[in-house]
């Protein structure tokens, strides 16, 4: 719960009247943006250089592993990354902490009063707080995470970045970015700005031509994995290589053998930064980003199941799901269930598909207090029609209770939204 400031009510209730603000059709565009900037008087042209961010999965693991290179060497850092788990605060981070409550509340007032009560969306409103706070916090870096797309997200309003990163793209959100990779790619490629060089994660043929071809009529020169740059594990170490040499380094602490591939994203745009070996090592080895295949150690649950293994993973499209998938298989055999609960917006059945053979057992739930949850029944159908053996569950607590009878020694994975996973947070982070 957010405590009020002196000056005036708690962010909590100003975020709640400024969701009053969302207008009815949602529709992709800057207007509204540019529109309260200008009247905050451009907060997006002060920022510390920029880090731009897209990508379908990896956005956050990357930005972690970015900031965590970069705060080791010494420099300030703010981060930008949404949605939020526990609480909204997470979402901005200033020059390595997370914002106050006081100075949150009262960047939103201002904002709020600015906009003058014209429709805008919760995003929009809130990263626009975002930038007056890194306007106004002297800092070495900025790293902006999109919340949706690339090209109308909120965050596109940096002219110049230093520079611009695309994570894997894969099929997500197909209703506002397009039902094709060739499409969802376009879009994401619409941070590429002239002359600012992007560092290109693992893509499909499609996703990377449509990048390419983006950078080709902007200007952008691009710094693609396996071309200009290329990560491997090697044995128990991996090996990060670029045009400036080699560098044998520690595995990621972050699990799952796709975060090797964040971090050679990451390690690629240190390396573009000026950044040297020290802060590559510190990027793979003390990155911290929760509900990334997060192990549970604490809380409730873990006291409900002391002998068992319990993970918690936000992801909830078709590639996380092979993700999730591949880092289970990495794992040492054991009893393996999954506690799912979705949103009803999501390819739920494409999600599971990785997921089959994986599992003893899948329960599935309903999210706690969001109303685009899909309902257990629902999920478990869906999860049947996947191919796994699922049962409905009235609650998380409740589905473990029920493994806990049947395996105490089980490995549990909690996943399939970053919403659930927030809720686990707030009781068992």
């Amino acid at each position: 719960m957010a405590i009020a400031s002196p000056a005036g009510p708690g962010s909590d209730q100003i975020l709640e009247r400024l969701m009053a603000l969302h207008p009815k059709i949602i529709d992709l565009t800057l207007d509204r943006v540019w529109r309260l900037l200008e009247a905050l008087d451009h907060p997006e042209r002060q920022l510390p250089p920029v880090v731009h961010i897209a990508g379908t999965n990896g956005k956050g693991s990357t930005q972690a592993m970015m900031r965590a290179g970069l705060e080791a060497v010494g420099q300030r850092v703010h981060a930008y990354t949404s949605p939020h788990l526990a609480r909204f605060h997470e979402r901005i981070r200033l020059a390595g902490t997370l914002i106050t409550e006081p100075a949150l509340a009262d960047l939103l007032e201002e904002c709020e009063t600015a906009n003058a009560g014209v429709p805008i969306t919760f995003f929009e409103i809130t990263t626009c707080a975002a930038f007056l706070a890194f306007a106004r916090t002297p800092a070495d870096f900025t790293l902006l995470e999109v919340g949706l797309g690339g090209r109308l997200d909120a965050t596109n309003v940096v002219d110049t970045p230093a520079i611009t990163i695309i994570t894997p793209v894969s099929l997500d959100h197909q209703q506002y970015l397009g039902e094709t990779l060739t499409e969802i790619a376009t879009e994401k490629a619409g941070i590429l700005k002239r002359g600012v060089a992007c560092v290109v994660g693992p893509q499909s043929s499609e996703g990377l031509a449509a990048i390419e071809a983006r950078a080709a009529r902007v200007g952008a020169p691009l710094f693609v994995h396996g071309q200009h740059w290329h990560i491997a594990r090697e044995g128990g170490r991996m090996v990060f290589q670029d045009e400036t040499g080699l560098l044998d380094l520690p595995l990621p602490n972050l699990p799952g053998p796709h975060q090797i591939e964040n971090a050679g994203a990451a390690i690629a745009a240190l390396r573009l930064l000026g950044q040297d070996g020290t802060a590559a090592e510190a990027a793979v080895s003390q990155a911290v980003w929760p509900a990334r295949m997060q192990r549970l150690v604490r809380g409730p649950l873990r006291e409900m199941a002391p002998g068992a293994e319990l993970w918690l993973d936000g992801g909830h499209n078709p590639a996380a799901g092979q993700t999730i998938a591949a880092t289970l298989s990495a794992l040492p055999d054991r009893p393996t269930y999954l506690i799912c609960g979705m949103l009803n917006t999501k390819d739920v059945v494409g999600f599971m598909l990785p997921l089959v053979g994986m599992a003893t057992r899948l329960y599935a739930v309903s999210i706690p207090n969001e109303q685009n949850t899909l309902s257990a029944a629902a999920t478990t159908a869906a999860a049947q029609k996947a191919g796994l053996t699922a049962a409905p569950a009235e609650s998380v607590a409740a589905a473990l209770a029920a493994i806990m009878a049947e395996s105490p020694n089980a490995r549990v994975l909690i996943c399939g939204s970053l919403y659930l996973a927030g809720s686990i947070l707030r009781e068992n982070g």
